[in-house]
């Protein structure tokens, strides 16, 4: 808990309450339904939390903007960024039955009302969000496809509507296509941990 203070020091006490209690949540949760791997629990708060918040160290979501997740897993981003902008709504989706069950479990037990979780796959989804938001569930084009009819045209940010992508590793030819729209934002710009040092996220606006 003490490296999600060491970045995010205005966190309120319903916050830190809130964090503080993933970890024994996602114990609990992971040790019946495997949606986390055992050797990464161990770093839960730096390569799943930590990692998610990336994402609020380039936005800062409005009330009222309109969040999606797609193939959240356990709820990562969305859960951790459920937390950080409780104003703020959060639709996460996953095609895993079980996976979404983790998410509502956690997010009952937090009391987060501004999340909701769906068990569909993202092509059958037809809503309008500000911001898609993912963990590299594919390659970036095809989730470009997948998502571009799911992003509504008026803006209320700064930031134009549209995707940001938490991603790691060499994808350049992945984003070649994009090169004129896209940007690119180095998460070890703001986290110290080696774990960092490769991850990015990938924002394209609509």
């Amino acid at each position: 808990m003490d490296i999600i203070l060491k970045y995010f020091p205005s966190l309120n006490i319903e916050q830190i309450k809130q964090f503080s209690e993933l970890n024994n949540l996602y114990n609990y949760w992971n040790s019946k339904i495997n949606v986390i791997s055992r050797k990464d629990i161990e770093h839960l708060y730096t390569r799943h939390i930590l990692h998610s918040l990336a994402i609020a160290k380039i936005i800062n979501f409005l009330p009222g903007a309109k969040i999606l997740d797609i193939g959240t897993g356990g709820g990562f981003p969305g859960i951790p960024l459920a937390i950080m902008f409780p104003e703020s709504s959060f639709h996460l989706i996953d095609s895993v039955g079980k996976k979404i069950k983790v998410v509502k479990e956690i997010s009952k037990e937090l009391k987060l009302e501004n999340l909701t979780a769906q068990h569909i796959r993202a092509e059958a989804f037809q809503d309008k969000y500000d911001f898609i938001v993912s963990r590299a569930v594919m390659v970036f084009p095809k989730f470009v496809k997948l998502v571009s009819n799911k992003i509504a045209i008026k803006n209320q940010h700064d930031m134009k509507n549209g995707i940001l992508y938490l991603k790691g590793g060499d994808f350049e030819d992945e984003i070649k296509q994009y090169k004129k729209n896209i940007k690119i934002f180095q998460i070890s710009d703001f986290f110290d941990e080696e774990f960092f040092e490769t991850k990015k996220i990938i924002y394209l606006p609509k």
